[in-house]
């Protein structure tokens, strides 16, 4: 690979293939980090609402015991 970039300029190495790649495989890489996200944002939904029922129902349960 060192060999086909070695007697170009800066600029096509590290500004024009960059460039061509993120136009050819923009939208995969978008879909990949929107899929990504959506997972992590699902993930913080399931943990705040099992959180959020464990602690409902341990004050529950410590209401209920004192009521005996």
């Amino acid at each position: 690979m060192r060999e086909i970039f070695a007697g170009l300029p800066w600029w096509v190495k590290w500004v024009a293939v960059p460039v061509i790649a993120l136009v050819v495989f923009g939208g995969l890489i978008a879909s990949v980090v929107h899929f990504v996200i959506y997972l992590l944002f699902k993930l913080l939904i399931c943990v705040a609402l099992v959180g959020g029922l464990i602690y409902i129902v341990r004050k529950f349960m410590a209401s209920s015991r004192s009521d005996w």
